[in-house]
C-alpha cells in the first residue's frame, strides 16, 4: 500500500505479487494506479484515518475525482451512493458533516465507502472493529462480508482476535514476531492448532461453558523485534519448549494436507488440542 516509509523502513527481499506482477518493481505512478481500483485498506483508528477539516462526502468523493476525472458534482453523488450502501441513515444530509460528528461505528462505515468506492479486488482490514463496543463489531463484520459476497471481492482480515475471524476466514495464518507461525483452512485451525501460540490464543477466547472458570492467558510478553530470541521467536513463552527450541528455529512444515506449522511439537500440540 506504500504507507512505509523508505528510509527508514526498508524491504531487503522478497517479492509482493498482485496478479503475478511485482509491486516491488513497479514505479510509484504505477503503484499509485494500482491502490484504491485495485487494493484498497481500511485503518483500525477510522478517527486519526480521516481528515478533521474535510466534510466526510468530500473525502470519498476525492476517490472519484482523482482515479476517475468525475466533477464535483457527480462524485459528491456516488458518495452518498456509498454510504446508503454501508447503511449510514440520512446520508444526503449528513454528507457534508464531519468525522467528529459520527460515532465510531458511522466513521469506521465511512472508511469502508472510502475503501470499496473504486471497485478493489482485494481489500485490506486492518483491525476494523478493534475500538468499537461488541454490538457495532458484529455489524461491521457483517457489513465487511455482505460486501465481499456481493462485489467479489478478496478479504484479507487483520485481526488479533480470532473470535471475530471465526466466521468471516476460509483461511487463517497465524503471526507472531513478524513470522508466519501456522497456516490453515479456519475449521482445521480451530480443530487442530498445531503450533503452542496458535493454541494459546485459541484458549484465550471467552466461552460460555466455562462460566466462572479462570480466563486463560499466555504467559509473558511478545518480544522485542531488535533481540528476537534464538531458535523459535515463541519459545520463551512456550510451556512445550525444549533445548532444540532455544537452539534451531523451525521451519513452516506441512503437519497435516494444507496445514504448515513451524513447531519443533507440532504432533505433541495437536494431541493435546484432541484431548482437551
Amino acid at each position: 500500500m506504500g504507507i512505509l516509509d523508505m528510509p527508514p523502513a526498508r524491504i531487503p527481499r522478497g517479492a509482493i505479487r498482485y496478479c503475478g506482477t511485482d509491486l516491488l518493481q513497479l514505479p510509484e505512478d504505477v503503484r499509485r494506479k494500482t491502490r484504491g481500483p485495485h487494493i484498497a485498506m481500511i485503518f483500525q483508528d477510522a478517527l486519526s484515518s480521516l481528515n478533521p477539516v474535510f466534510p466526510v462526502g468530500w473525502q470519498i468523493a476525492e476517490m472519484f475525482r482523482v482515479h476517475r476525472g468525475m466533477n464535483k458534482a457527480n462524485a459528491l453523488a456516488e458518495a452518498v451512493r456509498l454510504m446508503e450502501q454501508v447503511h449510514i441513515p440520512a446520508a444526503k444530509e449528513r454528507v457534508k458533516a464531519y468525522p467528529h460528528q459520527f460515532s465510531g461505528g458511522m466513521r469506521q462505515r465511512i472508511m469502508i465507502a472510502m475503501a470499496i468506492a473504486l471497485d478493489p479486488a482485494v481489500l485490506i482490514a486492518d483491525e476494523p472493529t478493534t475500538a468499537l463496543d461488541v454490538t457495532v463489531q458484529a455489524q461491521i463484520m457483517k457489513l465487511l462480508q455482505e460486501l465481499q459476497h456481493e462485489r467479489q471481492m478478496g478479504l484479507i482480515l487483520i485481526t488479533h482476535d480470532l473470535g471475530v475471524v471465526a466466521d468471516v476466514a476460509d483461511r487463517i495464518a497465524v503471526m507472531y514476531a513478524g513470522r508466519i507461525m501456522e497456516k490453515a483452512d479456519v475449521f482445521e485451525l480451530y480443530k487442530r492448532p498445531a503450533h503452542a501460540y496458535t493454541k494459546g490464543l485459541i484458549d484465550s477466547i471467552p466461552r460460555l461453558d466455562h462460566k466462572g472458570q479462570t480466563l486463560y492467558a499466555i504467559g509473558g510478553l511478545p518480544p522485542n523485534l531488535m533481540r528476537i530470541p534464538t531458535g523459535c521467536e515463541f519459545n520463551p513463552r512456550c510451556r512445550f519448549a525444549q533445548e532444540i527450541c532455544r537452539r534451531e528455529r523451525p521451519q513452516l512444515l506441512e503437519v497435516r494436507p494444507d496445514h504448515l506449522a513451524a513447531c519443533h511439537f507440532a504432533e505433541e500440540v495437536m494431541q493435546e488440542a484432541r484431548n482437551a
